[in-house]
């Protein structure tokens, strides 16, 4: 996740031809023990699932394993086995002793393949972290920027980047010589993404909607990173064998291979290097950004947030924050296209309830009080949630009793949104359809089921800790853009391609604009 935060504990060492060997003989013997013993024999699934974790990682390999977890789930219901040791779940019940505040499921070893490596060392990060108390620590150590009272007072950043986005896309798609251009609004929302969250993080935007594209490409090289880490972390021990092999590691740590950071890092370490530069010298600017609030939370305890710590915590941000927003920001505007009846209603609404600022731009404030404009938000994270695997934790010892089934301490055990969005019993009829009205319409015990099971940034302590973030950009984000422009597929039979790379990324979502006025 390019973070650069020290490991915690020494699992560096074991990054040795005998750990290679170990991980291989664990990963045999997990799977005899799980079938010779029957631990979980009785949980359905596919039969192959069941013999070899290979199963899982060729459907990943594939890039569209959510379709796969959503059609078991509704073959087999609540409990399906997805590896010799791994079973998803989609009880509520379950999900919350899994993910509920204080739980004492940690994370499993899937997450130690997004440590990152740097000058062959590896390098934990506040995602990676597997220790529930030490991340404890660490989350408490900053909630309060994340906070949305907190958000609301960097809202005139967000309303910065939204004016330049909708100044390029004037310049390059509107008001052109030759009329209206074609273009990707998925790729130009990401572009939005990543420079709104530098702008958030330091007060400046990176670059990347002035530039037009991927600068340096490295939208991309996360895309791609990601995509591998999510492979191989269905089978852990090969990571030993990819970017933590022991020759890399040694070559690293030797000097021989060396990395070149991306252009974020490189900006990102510039503008920590200057705010510390100009705290000493008494001429810091009397900013709110988030570099602000970690440095305030370092001032307070220096030991846990240290200046690497601090550059983590600015990368998480930007890396993590700017794919969130921008796919949630895609599949909203995709669903609104694809269902004009319900554009046309929301329309109606900002008509009855247009923005106050003479730019257009809508304030959180005023759209947080639209009841259509909230539940079209809320139908969108919930038919496309970003995340598109199990968030996988380990079983403590005394085990767990889900829908009959008892599954041993050790079991690998994890909730994916895209089945658990998709159950009847708790989102009505024809749970894969667009249709907000399910959020009006119910009844007040259901709408609160539905908000429960909502797993769009996850659950309780280990929950995405910038959703806060992304709900602000979205709710501004959307009736901003359609209060300005009338949106238009280029094709209106053409459908857009997904990628689950854990991140579930869109492309060829082609549209035109023009202005509403």
């Amino acid at each position: 996740m390019f973070n650069i935060s020290p490991e915690t504990n020494s699992d560096h060492k074991t990054g040795s031809k005998s750990s290679i060997l170990n991980y291989f003989f664990q990963h045999v013997k997990e799977t005899y023990y799980s079938n010779t013993y029957n631990r979980l024999s009785r949980i359905p699934g596919p039969w192959l699932a069941s013999c070899t974790n290979l199963w899982r990682f060729a459907l990943t390999w594939t890039e569209k394993a959510e379709a796969t977890h959503i059609k078991l789930h509704a073959q087999h219901g609540d409990v399906v086995r997805l590896g010799p040791n791994l079973v998803s779940v989609t009880d509520m019940d379950a999900v919350k002793k899994i993910y509920g505040a204080g739980t004492s499921y940690e994370k499993s070893e899937f997450y130690a393949t997004f440590r990152d490596v740097a000058r062959g060392h590896i390098l934990e990060n506040m995602f990676s972290l597997r220790n529930n108390g030490f991340h404890r620590v660490l989350r408490r150590s900053v909630a309060s920027a994340f906070s949305m009272s907190t958000l609301v007072q960097l809202e005139p950043f967000v309303n910065s980047t939204l004016s330049s986005f909708m100044r390029e896309l004037d310049k390059r798609f509107v008001n052109t010589e030759t009329g209206q251009k074609v273009f990707d609004l998925s790729r130009w929302l990401n572009l939005y993404a990543f420079d709104a969250i530098g702008e958030l993080s330091f007060s400046e935007r990176i670059g990347f909607l002035e530039s037009g594209g991927d600068m340096e490409g490295i939208m991309h090289q996360v895309e791609m990173q990601l995509g591998h880490q999510n492979t191989v972390g269905q089978m852990p021990w090969l990571d030993r064998f990819w970017a933590k092999n022991p020759i890399g590691l040694w070559l690293g740590r030797m000097g021989i291979l060396q990395e070149r950071d991306s252009i974020v890092v490189r900006f990102a370490a510039r503008k920590i290097k200057e705010r510390y530069e100009a705290l000493g010298a008494g001429t810091a600017p009397s900013a709110t950004d988030f570099l602000d609030r970690f440095i305030q939370a370092g001032i307070k305890d220096p030991e846990l947030m240290t200046e690497q710590e601090i550059l983590s915590l600015t990368l998480v941000n930007i890396f993590a924050g700017g794919d969130t927003t921008a796919i949630a920001l895609s599949a909203i505007f995709y669903f609104l296209l694809k269902n004009p009846s319900t554009l046309e209603k929301l329309m109606a609404e900002l008509h009855e309830s247009p923005p106050n600022r003479d730019d257009g731009i809508m304030s959180y404030g005023e759209a947080r009080k639209l009841p259509y404009l909230k539940a079209v938000i809320q139908e969108g994270l919930r038919m496309f949630p970003g995340i598109g695997n199990p968030l996988e934790r380990v079983v403590p010892p005394q085990g767990l009793e889900v829908c009959g089934h008892f599954l041993p301490g050790g079991t690998i055990v994890g909730t994916s949104a895209w089945p658990l969005h998709s159950k009847e019993s708790i989102f009505g009829a024809n749970p894969r359809e667009f249709r907000p009205e399910r959020w009006i319409e119910a009844s007040e015990s259901q709408i609160g089921l539905m908000n429960s099971a909502m797993f769009a940034f996850g659950m309780g302590g280990r929950s995405c800790v910038g959703q806060n973030i992304s709900l602000l950009e979205i709710y501004k984000v959307v009736p901003t853009i359609l209060w300005k422009y009338k949106l238009a597929f280029a094709n209106p039979t053409a459908e857009w391609t997904t990628s689950n790379r854990w991140f579930i990324y869109q492309k060829n979502f082609f549209i035109t604009l023009e202005h509403r006025v």
